[in-house]
């Protein structure tokens, strides 16, 4: 008893002196909690390694061509250690390089589940060969590779161009397995059944030869320590990296999750990106530290291409970009193939794992639409969401109980102002046991339930996976029984601190475990919950509040006797995929679900949303919500937003109003606030600030035709719903840096305010010969220009391009539910040529019959001729729905003498209009034709 208690004062004492970090005035992250370069043994094992003649060559003799692959040995003439290189062309302009040990001691991780299918590939050909190279044809595509024996290279070109090249400089690392000096190796885990230590079983007597003289006794290598924390490393340095030459680059992009700008800096002289999920309470800005999520995705752009390097690796990665020229890293006859000559700049891309093995896809392009579909074919598109997650988002940490949640619900009807979902935190539950209710304060959940869902409304609650260690809790008594937590090195449960106390972590990346945890969704298991109570995964980095870097130790041992240093950041993916399932089974495979997580991998857009975690209420924290939610966009996760108001910290009236305004323009609109916090429910807003910020959510909800169609075009194509400039005007080298504006589609340009007392923006409007209409004023500005453009606390910066179609809901109602049926304006702005088209996607917004039963209605609207007109963009979609066509504005247009409407099956009509010509704007007064129904309307 004596021993529980002291326990017990340890774990409280625990949890003040984390609250006391959390609520720290200072509100700033504590960076010695956090791992530098130098601090993580094998990223400064491989910084250490300057550029040079690699010792890596490859065996050409060793060369064999089979239909789908060609592998060649790689040896390391310092070691003698053999590796093996799989080289794929595959379909649609990639190549994909493999690099394993020939014989390793122990196989190392490859990244399940993360590729959506095996990609087809493209036959390979030996073209050409001398004594040191071979030249390969990729079937498909004007691509060619050289594959070089001594130093060890490869390089991509187009035609005659050299495209990219890997191991230039040299920088390849192959950390190969080896066996500790006098040992017998590392100690089994006690669960050996499918570890991959068994395969081990024979190799102890590998050749000394193979063993390399030089890592093995450096700091760090078998064994490290963090601050107080222990990694036994059991298996030694294991660590890869390879480097990427971009000739004629110099502008980069993704690799998120930063808070820093679009364009990713020169890492020379400082620290290199980290990709390692970590909680990272209050992060800095501009920094390339790591933070909730990681996508190992990197993007190159000038005006002439576009490139990607997908580095499919989990475990802790570092990447190091440096600025170079071109004819630094080329020799002999490769110099022939540079256009430009020797002075081209370059940039360098070096990645750096700390285990696995390399794994990396070069997408080809050439263009950025290109990549997006090269990418999103590996990895998957973005989960099309139910119609209600695009509307707007009240929560806080915690809605005290029932009566507040109704309360708040019926104060947005007081208060003329739509929204669509509560949340409820952590406090919800019992004890923080999740899957349960505060009996207290939720006695009658599936009552309140009802009641939002009369109002047509929807109810998120967070289920963490940190599940608390209490003998009387059924979630936890089951998962131990089952064997389904993650172990430690020795075997037993693993055990760290989070918000319930004690906690074990199931292990998702079990299949077992993802079962047992989708079924535990089902009505009949989740105790309280309905139809329309969806969910939210925070702290799924994982989070350990008492682990190495609020971490999981890396020693931790996962299913099939994996380290969690191989599977680290791919673990939040496995619980947004089994969280996503589980709403998926309880309605028998029927409805889309909508989950939100914090953490995140490549290929998380299969399962919902994200956000950029715990910012704060600071202008600047404003601002790099733009730059954030473009890179996430840049590398397929589209569904992203940041805390309106700001979690931490209490903000001013204005900036509230700011952040709603830049919020009803980014994809994911949610306002959340830490419990400290005031209440920020925006009719508590004076009244002058009320006004405004009633606008912008009114502009959200106006928007919702047009934001569905865009995340249509998102799951069907993978193309981003809000977009950097350059994705629009990919020649326009002005565009390149620029991360405080974006689209959102082709169509609307949105330049937020996000300076404190602002009373003009510089907006820069691209496209030579093109016009943007703004709109508040339908004020028609020409491009390319920069625009001094003056604002009030109401402005929300907003263009129209000219030669666009944009539909809205104008009947602004409750809850996107309320409006969902209800008809269509068209926005028409007229480009110079006096042509626009646009599209409108519907379908029930909340089911899978769009893909099961083709139920869905997809229209594309063309303006040209001074004529408008309506025709299927999908014939094979058929969607039953009685929305019709209530008003058309057409923004740039003259007066016409008469309107003409024709329509199948309906006799021809003269329409109404009203014609302001201080602002030349049409409006078409109740057309009044069904959105299925082909028709046209001519201007005379």
């Amino acid at each position: 008893m004596a021993a529980a208690a002291r326990r017990r004062r340890s774990w409280a004492e625990l949890a003040l002196a984390f609250l006391g970090l959390c609520l720290s005035t200072a509100f700033a992250v504590d960076r010695s909690n956090f791992k530098t370069c130098d601090q993580s043994s094998f990223c400064k094992r491989q910084r250490g390694i300057q550029p040079g003649s690699s010792p890596y060559r490859a065996l050409l003799d060793s060369l064999e061509l089979a239909p789908d692959a060609l592998a060649v040995q790689l040896v390391n003439e310092g070691t003698k250690v053999v590796l093996l290189l799989e080289l794929q062309g595959l379909q649609g302009n990639m190549t994909r390089i493999r690099i394993d040990e020939l014989e390793p001691l122990r196989p190392r991780y490859r990244v399940p589940d993360v590729l959506v299918a095996d990609p087809p590939t493209a036959r390979l050909s030996v073209s050409g060969r001398d004594e040191n190279s071979v030249e390969l044809t990729v079937a498909e595509g004007p691509y060619k590779i050289i594959l070089t024996g001594r130093p060890f290279r490869l390089d991509l070109l187009e035609h005659r161009s050299l495209v990219l090249s890997v191991n230039a400089r040299g920088l390849m690392v192959f950390e190969h397995q080896r066996l500790p000096r006098n040992s017998q190796g590392p100690k089994e885990p006690a669960e050996g059944d499918g570890t991959p230590d068994e395969e081990a079983a024979g190799k102890e007597d590998k050749p000394e030869e193979n063993k390399e003289k030089d890592d093995s006794d450096e700091p760090g290598a078998w064994e490290e320590m963090f601050k107080t924390h222990p990694d036994s490393k059991p298996y030694g340095p294991t660590s890869v990296g390879l480097d990427f030459s971009l000739p004629g680059m110099e502008h980069v992009y993704g690799i998120p999750e930063h808070a820093d700008n679009l364009r990713l800096k020169v890492t020379e002289g400082g620290e290199p990106y980290r990709l390692y999920n970590l909680d990272v309470f209050q992060y800095e800005l501009y920094n390339p530290m790591a933070l909730y999520g990681s996508v190992p995705v990197l993007l190159a752009h000038n005006v002439h291409r576009d490139l990607g390097i997908f580095w499919l690796n989990a475990a802790e990665t570092w990447v190091d970009i440096s600025s170079n020229t071109a004819g630094k890293t080329l020799f002999g006859k490769m110099l022939d193939y540079l256009q430009g000559g020797g002075e081209t700049p370059q940039t360098d891309v070096r990645w750096m794992s700390e285990s696995g093995i390399i794994d990396v896809f070069l997408l080809l392009g050439p263009t950025i639409s290109d990549i997006f579909r090269q990418y999103t074919s590996l990895t998957g598109t973005q989960a099309l969401p139910p119609l209600f997650s695009l509307g707007y988002h009240q929560s806080r940490w915690n809605y005290r109980d029932e009566a507040d949640v109704i309360e708040v619900d019926q104060g947005f009807d007081n208060h003329d102002i739509p929204y669509d979902v509560i949340w409820l935190d952590i406090e919800h539950a019992d004890g923080k046991r999740y899957f349960t209710w505060d009996s207290s304060r939720f006695p009658q959940p599936l009552a309140m339930l009802g009641h939002l869902a009369s109002k047509r409304r929807k109810l998120v609650a967070i289920v963490d996976p940190h599940i608390k260690v209490d003998s009387g809790y059924r979630v936890h008594e089951e998962l131990r029984s089952l064997g389904l937590y993650v172990k430690t090195r020795d075997g037993s449960d693993y055990e760290g601190w989070c918000w319930p106390g004690s906690v074990g972590y199931p292990d998702f990346t079990d299949i077992k475990m993802r079962e047992w945890w989708a079924n535990m969704f089902s009505f009949d298991k989740y105790e309280g919950s309905a139809s329309n109570l969806f969910v939210w995964n925070d702290m799924n980095e994982p989070s350990v509040f008492s682990g190495p870097e609020v971490t999981m130790l890396k020693d931790a041992r996962h299913h099939g006797g994996w380290e969690h240093r191989d599977v680290h950041n791919i673990y939040g993916f496995y619980v947004h995929m089994a969280t996503a399932e589980g709403l998926i089974r309880r309605s028998g495979g029927v409805e889309r679900p909508f989950v939100l997580a914090r953490a995140f991998f490549a290929g998380s857009q299969r399962f919902g949303a994200v956000w950029t975690g715990d910012n704060a209420a600071e202008w600047d924290h404003l601002k790099i919500s733009i730059p954030m939610c473009l890179s996430l966009g840049l590398v397929g996760l589209a569904f992203c937003g940041a805390d309106v108001g700001g979690f931490f910290k209490n903000p001013e009236p204005e900036l509230i109003v700011r952040w709603y305004q830049i919020g009803a323009y980014q994809p994911f609109y949610r306002a959340h606030s830490h419990m400290d916090t005031g209440r920020r429910e925006p009719w508590l807003l004076p009244p002058e600030y009320l006004g405004p910020t009633r606008d912008a959510l009114r502009q959200r909800y106006a928007l919702l035709p047009f934001w569905y169609t865009l995340f249509y075009r998102a799951h069907r194509d993978g193309h981003p719903v809000m977009r950097p400039m350059w994705v629009q005007y990919p020649k326009d080298v002005t565009t390149f840096g620029q991360d405080d504006q974006y689209m959102l589609g082709d169509s609307l340009l949105v330049h937020p305010v996000t300076e404190p007392g602002a009373r003009g923006v510089q907006v820069y409007l691209p496209g030579q010969g093109e016009v943007w209409y703004e709109l508040q004023s339908y004020q028609k500005h020409h491009g390319p220009q920069t625009l001094y453009l003056p604002v009030t606390l109401s402005s929300i910066p907003v263009f129209q391009r000219g030669g666009t179609i944009v539909p809205r809901w104008e009947r602004v109602r409750r809850s996107s539910d309320c409006m969902k049926d209800d008809p269509i304006t068209l926005y028409v702005a007229i480009s110079p040529q006096g042509t626009a088209e646009g599209e409108l996607y519907l379908d029930d917004g909340h089911t899978f019959n769009y893909q099961t039963q083709k139920e869905y209605l997809h229209r594309k609207f063309t303006f040209s001729g001074n004529t408008l007109t309506s025709s299927s963009a999908d014939p094979q979609g058929y969607f039953e729905t009685s929305i019709w066509i209530e008003r058309v504005v057409i923004l740039g247009a003259g007066k016409p003498a008469s309107v003409l409407l024709q329509a199948e099956g309906v006799l021809e009509s003269i329409l109404s209009f009203h014609h302001n010509a201080e602002t030349s704007v049409l409006t078409l007064r109740k057309p009044g034709v069904h959105v299925s129904a082909d028709w046209s309307i001519h201007l005379r």
